[in-house]
This record gives C-alpha cells, structure tokens and sequence, in this order.
C-alpha cells in the first residue's frame, strides 16, 4: 500500500500540473520540478539534524540500560505488554526502548522519543522471522508513536503565544482529549486485526489508570489561570526533560558503570541509524512536497468543502483542514499551515483554535512510518498504515468536536 501511496502523489502531481497549464500557469512545472530539489536537500538536512540528537539519546538509553534502569520499568509494566505484544520474549530488551519511548512521548518529549523508538525497532526487528515484513509487534509499537498520546503540548502553546493568542493555553485540554481518542482508536484497530485478547483484568487495569492519570493531569491545568498554564507547561516539561538525563547519568554512577565510555558505544549506534534512514525520508519528503505543489492538496481542501457545504455541515472549521490533510503528510507543513491560519484569521479565531487542536491531535505518520521501518529495512508494512490513518482520522475528527465544545 505504501508503495502505490507513494507513486499517487508524482502522478496526481503530474495531471494536477496538467490542468493548471491548460488554466495557463506555466510556472507550476519549474515549481514542481524546485520542490523535487529543495525537499530532497531538506530531507537530507533533517537527518543530518537528526544526527545529533539520535547520538545523544542512544548514548543516554545505553546508559539507562546498562544501569538497570530501563528493567525497573520493564518490570513495572511487563504485565500489560506480554499481553499487547505477545510475540516478544520476555527478556528481550526491546520492551525498555519500548517503554522509554512511550513515557518521552507521553510527557511532550518529542527529542527523546524518536531515538528510543528507532533503538526499540531495531531491537523488535532481532525477533523478526521474516526482516523485509513489519511484525504485528513492530506494526503495533509504530501506530501507536504516530497516535502519539502528549500530556504537555507545549511547542502548540509557544506557538499560539508568539502569535498573539489571548490565551495560549486553551488548547490544552481539547488536545489531551483528541490524542487519547487517536491512540486509542489506534491500539484497538491493531488489536483487532491482529486478534489480541484486550478484554483482561490486566489491560483494562492499565488503561484505567492511564485514563486517571489523564484526568488528574487536565484537571490540575484547568484549575489554573492561563498565565500559570503556560508557566507550568514550561517549566515542567523542560525539568522533566533535564531530569531524566541526570537520572541516568546518576543511577549509570551508582551502578558503578564507566558511564562516559558506556554513553560513547550508545552514541555510534545512533550515527549509524541516523545513515540508514536518509534514502527513506528523501523518498517520502519528495513525494509529499510535490504534492503539495501541485495544487492538488488545495483542490481536494475544496472538494470537501463543497461536500460538507451539501450536506449542510458547519463549515466554520474548513480553514483548519489545511493542517488536517497535511499533519500526517509533514510535520513541518502542517506547523505552517498551522502559523498561517493563525496570521489570516487571527491566533484567538475558531480556525486557528481548531488547526492548534489539530496540530496536537497526533503525530506526522508517514514520517513515522519512512523513519522507523526505513531504520530496520522493512518494506512490506502490511497492516499499519491502514491502521495508522484510522488513528489519525480519530484524532483529527476530535480535535474538530472539541473545537466546537470548547472554543
């Protein structure tokens, strides 16, 4: 399937190119044929970016399994993932990965999350039988970083801040319900495809304080001013940030562990992944930003509006789709188009609300999807993109209901 998605945005591209020559733009080839150059520098220089934070957080996730560290919470958790990834043995390291990277993207660490995540694929891709096809442990792990649940969305919060918005913060909550409704629709259509028994003491257990947890978490935010929102977000998700490298380093020292040579052995693993995964994001970035190119994402943008205009929707959220359509395409796009809507309509209207919403609701899953199974070589994702998307549909969707019951 990724292989035929891929292939329809040169060829929608391409008649989209068509049609607006007949129109008499004939500036829209140099455009298309710019966006081939410029994306594929892009996607180098995302890697290349990439680099450095990959070597950090390796080296750091080395330190925190050579210290023991990533068992305790193994340990903690180990119950509701024998039951949600029962191809997994045990003992395999994967599952601390696994779990470093769920918990940095819980907390809004998006930095810390992708070099866990890549570091869990790999460790998943070990128990693999057949290495060219996603495993439902690697298709399962991979939907539910692109649901992305986030407690503190606090990148949305600057963002809305810097543009003049009366109170950034306001999104918070609607965000917290439109990510939890993505990575749950996630997780349960991968459970139902793959068959997993989710009807057990075990995993309602956890999901039920998952769901606490979330309440308290929104509970302590509104009960805030706006000021104090903003304030805390900040101040708790960098302290957290800070806080677990420290933590490392300290428990790696109590352990007894050389901690700097044991940091430098994680670090080279993390070039090395970094390299592999630069063929996959030129091909997915390229695809994407001729695409968007071509006018053909602006035509589809009208076509629902035309659509949902018929159907007699409330079409005040239309110039929040922009941000919709694009977030699972790039994350960067999607933050323009987000910025953009916020300069045309103003930071404190119902669309620059409703895209903010959006922007949190979940993550840039072809992204996702080019970098974590481009990192082990996988090219036949099987059922995770269908899954994926349905996840992003459940987000984007909430993030659009929200809107209405909060703004």
């Amino acid at each position: 399937m990724l292989n035929i998605l891929w292939a329809s945005f040169f060829i929608l591209a391409f008649f989209s190119g068509i049609g607006q020559s007949i129109q008499g733009n004939y500036d829209i080839w140099s455009e298309l044929v710019g966006s081939l150059f410029s994306s594929s520098k892009n996607a180098f220089m995302i890697s290349i970016n990439l680099t450095g934070i990959l070597c950090l957080w390796m080296g750091l996730l080395k330190i925190a399994e050579q210290s023991g560290l990533t068992g305790m919470l193994c340990k903690f958790l180990r119950p509701l993932f024998k039951k949600i990834f029962p191809e997994v043995p045990e003992n395999s390291p994967a599952y601390g990965s696994m779990i470093m990277n769920m918990a940095a993207n819980f907390l809004g660490l998006d930095n810390a999350a992708t070099p866990m995540g890549l570091k869990a694929m790999e460790e998943l891709q070990t128990i693999n039988p057949h290495k060219d096809t996603a495993s439902n442990a690697e298709i399962l792990f991979m939907v539910i970083n692109s649901s992305a649940v986030t407690l503190v969305p606090i990148s949305i919060i600057m963002y809305r801040a810097e543009m003049g918005a009366t109170n950034p913060s306001a999104v918070f909550l609607p965000i917290l319900f439109a990510t939890s409704a993505s990575t749950l629709i996630g997780f349960l259509s991968v459970a139902y495809v793959q068959k997993l028994n989710i009807f057990n003491k075990v995993v309602l257990g956890y999901l039920l304080a998952f769901m606490s947890i979330i309440a308290l978490s929104a509970y302590f935010f509104i009960s805030n001013s706006p000021e104090k929102r903003t304030y805390y977000s900040t101040i708790i998700s960098n302290m957290l940030l800070y806080g677990i490298v420290v933590g490392f380093i300290v428990a790696g020292l109590i352990k007894r562990l050389n901690v700097y040579e044991v940091f430098i052995e994680g670090a080279k693993e993390g070039f090395g992944v970094a390299v592999k995964i630069i063929p996959y994001l030129v091909a997915m970035l390229v695809g994407i930003a001729v695409f968007r190119s071509s006018g053909a994402l602006d035509y589809i943008i009208d076509v629902l509006t035309g659509i949902l205009t018929l159907l007699g929707v409330n079409t005040d959220f239309v110039p929040a789709l922009p941000t919709a359509l694009l977030k699972p395409l790039s994350g960067s796009g999607a933050r323009a188009m987000m910025i953009e809507t916020m300069s045309n309509y103003g930071a404190d209207s119902f669309p620059s609300f409703v895209s903010g919403v959006i922007q949190g609701s979940t993550e840039t899953t072809f992204y996702i999807l080019a970098v974590y199974f481009g990192a082990i070589k996988v090219m036949k994702t099987r059922h995770a993109l269908p899954c994926a998307l349905l996840a992003d549909f459940a987000g984007i969707s909430t993030a659009i209901i929200c809107g209405y019951l909060f703004y």
